[in-house]
């Protein structure tokens, strides 16, 4: 039997992705959002609420970093998430990760993070659900240490994890279960 919940954003997984920009002074500011994800061949969808002090940087800067975080700096990338920077001035500084300037767009890239996407904004829309950030993808970057022997990128190797909107948690997502476009494949014969 079926339980009903009403209206709630309950879908999973939610991705967990770190949105990386410069403030106005040039320090490094990092988010992490669960609201976005690829809209398009070469583009990525943000979902945000308008006062972040991420939406501030994105308006001056039309440019960020979006990386996939590993479970290893899961601490980090939660309190990145919890934190504002608005409030907690030394917000990246209290992780100890570290930064380096991207060379296609004016944002930061978090060496620790296994892969990133540099982005340009392309689009700020108000929505009546709230701001929706479109970003063209000008380049993918990956640690060797995800890369298989082909030199693709090994999603296992991510260790990335997911966001549990129903109870708050995080879970790891790792292991291949099946072959897309070939795992069905079967049922369609008669």
């Amino acid at each position: 039997m079926m339980k009903d919940f009403g209206v709630e954003p309950y879908l999973y997984p939610m991705p967990t992705y770190m949105i990386g920009t410069y403030n106005e002074d040039g320090t490094v500011d990092v988010m992490m959002m669960a609201w976005g994800g690829i809209c398009a061949e070469d583009m990525v969808a943000l979902n945000l609420e308008a006062e972040h002090k991420t939406v501030a940087n994105l308006k001056a800067r039309k440019a960020f970093t979006l990386a996939v975080p590993g479970i290893d700096t899961l601490p980090q990338s939660d309190f990145l998430g919890i934190a504002s920077a608005g409030k907690v001035a030394d917000k990246f500084a209290r992780t100890g990760l570290h930064a380096v300037k991207s060379g296609r767009v004016d944002a930061p890239v978090i060496t620790e993070y296994p892969l990133t996407l540099e982005c340009e904004v392309v689009e700020m829309q108000n929505q009546p659900y709230g701001l929706r950030v479109l970003g063209r993808i000008v380049n993918v970057m990956a640690d060797e240490k995800v890369l298989d022997e082909a030199g693709k990128i090994d999603a296992g190797k991510l260790r990335a994890f997911a966001f549990d909107q129903m109870r708050n948690g995080y879970y790891a997502v790792s292991e291949k279960v099946g072959q897309a476009w070939h795992s069905g494949a079967g049922l369609m014969k008669g």
